[in-house]
């Protein structure tokens, strides 16, 4: 019988980040053994209350908290606003414009060990599957394109608004009608998950009635 491995490639990952990358599935000396002897970039999500001793022991290093807000209809605050509207039609191009340089929070950006071009290709790859698959809305503020929000399933995954929109309070608008949407499709919960260091989606969510689950620590090892 051939032994169970303890960790698990992520061809996604290592399409961006050029070399082999791979996620822990579990978090244990075998596993960050394992780990050590495989030459890539490695991800393991543990819970914030874990013991750190292995990770540090084993030359994992911190790189992002993950927290999932997450909403039922009787809980959403929506707001409405008459210039704020969302649309499915829209410019792919644009929206991977809007993107370049919008996801400073995330763990790939964040971790030390990697370039910048490589962060920013995981995240433009990941939105490419999205518009490919018709799963990007447009935020439109009087017409014109102010931002998107990527969803999957029931998911908000990417998003990103247009600098001269942000700090106006314009975002509860259309954070909201995306919600309404997915709810009319007849999902009972709309979910997300963000950085713990992104402070204005954080209040974002928790203005429109979000409330956070869920909290992951995510380490990274890069191996030679």
């Amino acid at each position: 019988m051939k032994n169970r491995t303890a960790i698990r490639p992520t061809p996604w990952d290592t399409e961006a980040l050029e070399i082999p990358a791979f996620e822990l599935l579990e978090y244990s000396e075998g596993a960050l053994r394992e780990a050590l002897q495989t030459r890539g970039h490695h991800t393991i999500r543990v819970s914030p209350l874990a013991d750190k001793g292995l990770l540090h022991r084993y030359g994992f290093y911190y790189c992002d908290t993950l927290i999932q807000p997450n909403c039922t209809p009787s809980r959403l605050r929506a707001s409405e606003h008459v210039d704020a509207t969302v649309s499915q039609d829209v410019d792919p191009e644009q929206i991977l414009q809007i993107s370049e340089g919008a996801f400073v929070h995330g763990r790939f950006h964040r971790d030390f060990n990697l370039a910048r071009r490589h962060a920013e290709k995981r995240y433009g790859q990941w939105l490419g599957q999205l518009l490919d698959s018709n799963e990007v809305w447009g935020l439109y503020w009087q017409g014109v394109l102010a931002g998107f929000i990527g969803c999957h399933s029931n998911a908000l995954t990417l998003h990103a608004v247009k600098e001269q929109y942000r700090g106006q309070g314009l975002s509860k608008y259309w954070w909201s009608a995306i919600c309404v949407k997915l709810f009319a499709l007849g999902y009972e919960k709309v979910q997300s998950s963000i950085s713990a260091a992104n402070m204005p989606v954080i209040n974002l969510y928790a203005s429109l009635g979000f409330s956070f689950a869920y909290p992951e620590d995510v380490y990274h090892r890069l191996v030679p």
